[in-house]
């Protein structure tokens, strides 16, 4: 039988790699920007999930500052009608009432 400090010292074929995620940085302090303008509509959608709803901080990877700031723009902006409430195929299956 082999003594497991000869297995320990003889060379691995490949080094253990580290599989943890990175953090996520703010977009917006990456950027400076100062305030969220609600009518860039293009930069707001990606914020958005597929059906509408505003996606949280672990997948943005927004600062709270900036997820607070956010949010209250993209509501904004759908109260403008500049980004929808739900998404277009979730209206169009909706049962008539």
């Amino acid at each position: 039988m082999s003594s497991p400090q000869a297995n320990a010292s003889s060379p691995s074929p490949r080094p253990k790699r580290d599989y943890r995620s990175r953090r996520k940085v703010c977009i917006f302090c990456v950027e400076h920007v100062r305030e969220i303008d609600f009518k860039e509509s293009a930069r707001l959608r990606r914020f958005l999930s597929d059906r509408g709803k505003i996606d949280p901080r672990r997948k943005t990877g927004a600062c709270a500052k900036h997820q607070r700031a956010l949010a209250v723009a993209l509501k904004r902006a759908r109260f403008m009608a500049l980004l929808p409430y739900t998404a277009e195929h979730v209206r169009r299956f909706e049962p008539s009432r």
